[in-house]
């Protein structure tokens, strides 16, 4: 080996990576992770609604891989720095040299910073900027109570780095301390041990024990309540949604004890949730010992569970063995699918999981007409493509689950659940690659039981357009008869006053929903909805799909309530498809960018700047 390689090969033994592109480095990150590594990070800093900012220093404690490395180099974006220290050899702080490369609109501001020895620790002072991508600062008018505002943050995918300077990649595990000073009357929590009878005297203050990547990093501010849920488990709220939230998630007990016979202990020491106002853009963020989670999830009957059980799958897939890079993404979200479906089995029973896992399929199957060719692989061939340049992010979530499945089903339970718990307890609290999986997956299981699948069809799961042609499709019984159904009243056979729904799920609702969207017209939906009062649903999945159907069938009846359904909710998954449905009709384009004028600024930004494309398409 030349010496570089020598060197680069230690480091990823230090790293704990292996294969053939062990030591390829994130692209996304600026970060040296490869010669100093981020050990602890302790967060001092102060919330300014009026400012919109975060100000006060981080301290980032280091491990130091290479004995000639001088220099620490970090993922920042926005953050205005005002000083740098470093631990001297006395164990005084003294100011460093740094400088700040030219900003990058992906990936942000390099951070340099020359030390003159190996510094144990290094000290930064700085404020966020008011546009900080990771934080969105909410006015009282868009909070429940109307009374007080709100902050949360979403740092993944890298965004952490616009709050706080860090080696801003997910193969870079840290634990972390935290003290936060808040305006009075606001709470404070963050993805690591929350007191619910702190009352913030001398700040909040945090520690989060386990190491996790960046990503991860959280903080929510905010007019909070919590509730106990059982011994492990509580949610906090908004007071005017705590009861409803309370009641929503009151299996979440249950869930971490199925996850764990099934996957071994659930290892970050409490599991809480947040709820968060309705304009945080996603169902749910994993974040250790804190999910954020939609309020869309809110149903009133619990018929949304599965996104809580995804949710808590993530402590396992994801959080605990976590993708080393964003183009590895499949290693988090597909194996969180499949173990979601194995947890809602365990809790609800066989019927009620395939009937999930088979609506997740036939909407996988029904997005692939929308995904580029070229990017529905679960992983880019190309070692330095990302996965938001080659590949569906979404599609890795029912592809990467479909492949796990298949593998299941072929070995049998018997052998394939040791195998998958094998791989959580052996890389626990480690970022991987898929070359490691598959590794694991020749070793491990194939290596025994070599029908099970060969090369070329694992190829094909990996770096193959859509779904390959031996994968096995769910079929639910209950929907097979869904299916007779749904096609005589499409046919006009079976009338709308015939429908017998008494015993129908929200799945079966959202399954019949998806089968007459485009096939039905308006005057079939106004029955449907003046039978069953769709476009009144508490169910947002179900009420989400019966507005979809209405805008492409130009039932404009419904509108009064599709506008309040828009203004109120901000998650992306509910409010880009309706926009996209509603300006592909001349009729409606005028009426949804006036809806979106007075809603948008209660949108997420990510959420903005994905409605702001659809916009400008013609």
């Amino acid at each position: 080996m030349h010496t570089l390689t020598l060197l680069r090969a230690a480091a990823c033994a230090i790293l704990g990576l292996h294969g053939a592109t062990a030591f390829a480095l994130d692209p996304l990150s600026y970060a040296n992770y490869d010669q100093v590594k981020t050990r602890a990070l302790h967060l001092d800093l102060k919330a300014d609604f009026t400012k919109k900012t975060l100000a006060g220093h981080a301290v980032l404690t280091l491990d130091w891989l290479d004995k000639a490395a001088r220099r620490l180099d970090l993922d920042t974006r926005e953050l205005a720095i005002s000083k740098i220290e470093a631990l001297d050899a006395h164990g005084r702080w003294a100011p460093v040299r740094y400088t700040l490369d030219k900003f990058d609109a992906e990936k942000g501001q390099a951070l340099h910073i020359d030390l003159p020895r190996q510094a144990p620790q290094v000290r930064i002072y700085y404020r966020t900027a008011p546009t900080a991508s990771a934080l969105q600062w909410l006015t009282p008018a868009q909070t429940l109570s109307g009374k007080r505002p709100f902050m949360f943050s979403q740092s993944e995918t890298i965004n952490a780095r616009s709050w706080a300077p860090v080696q801003d990649t997910p193969s870079v595990r840290f634990t972390y301390t935290a003290r936060i000073e808040a305006p009075e009357g606001l709470r404070v929590v963050m993805s690591a041990d929350n007191d619910p009878k702190a009352t913030g005297k001398g700040g909040w203050k945090f520690s989060m024990p386990q190491p996790i990547p960046s990503y991860l990093l959280a903080i929510g501010i905010g007019e909070l309540e919590a509730r106990t849920l059982g011994g492990r488990t509580g949610v906090y709220a908004e007071p005017k949604r705590i009861e409803a939230a309370a009641y929503e998630l009151a299996d979440t007990e249950k869930m971490v004890a199925a996850a764990e016979s099934l996957y071994g202990p659930y290892r970050w020491g409490r599991y809480d949730m947040l709820v968060l106002p309705p304009s945080f853009p996603i169902g749910g963020m994993e974040n250790p010992r804190l999910t954020f989670l939609t309020p869309t999830m809110i149903a009133g009957d619990r018929s949304l569970v599965d996104l809580i059980a995804h949710e808590l799958a993530h402590s396992w897939s994801g959080n605990l063995v976590t993708n080393a890079s964003w183009k590895h993404w499949w290693l988090n979200e597909g194996f969180t699918t499949y173990v979601t479906t194995r947890i809602l089995e365990k809790l609800y029973g066989q019927e009620v999981a395939t009937m999930n896992l088979q609506l997740e399929q036939e909407e996988a199957i029904e997005s692939l007409k929308e995904i580029p060719v070229d990017k529905q692989a679960l992983l880019a061939r190309d070692p330095d493509t990302t996965s938001s340049t080659y590949t569906d992010e979404g599609l890795a979530y029912p592809k990467g689950a479909w492949l796990l499945r298949t593998l299941e089903e072929r070995a049998g339970r018997a052998v394939f659940d040791p195998f998958l718990r094998g791989w959580f307890d052996g890389h626990a609290f480690q970022s991987v690659t898929t070359e490691q999986f598959v590794d694991y997956l020749r070793t491990e299981l194939l290596a025994k039981h070599p029908q099970v699948m060969s090369e070329a069809e694992l190829d094909e799961w990996l770096h193959g357009a859509g779904i390959p042609a031996s994968a096995r499709h769910a079929k639910s019984q209950r929907l097979v008869a869904l299916d007779a159904t749904t096609a005589s009243w499409l046919k006009g056979d079976l009338p709308t006053s015939k429908l017998d729904t008494r015993d129908w799920t929200a799945l079966e609702w959202m399954k019949f929903l998806n089968d007459i969207d485009s096939k039905a017209d308006a005057a079939r939906l106004k029955e449907l909805d003046a039978a069953y009062g769709l476009a009144k649903s508490g169910n947002n999945e179900v009420a989400f799909r019966f507005y979809r159907a209405a805008a492409h069938a130009g039932y404009r009846e419904v509108r009064p309530h599709m506008q309040a359904f828009l203004m109120s909710v901000g998650r992306q998954k509910f409010v880009v498809p309706l926009y996209t449905a509603l300006r592909a009709n001349d009729e409606d384009r005028a009426w949804a960018e006036n809806v979106y004028k007075a809603a948008r600024e209660r949108y997420h930004p990510e959420t903005q700047s994905s409605v702001d494309k659809q916009m400008v398409k013609q």
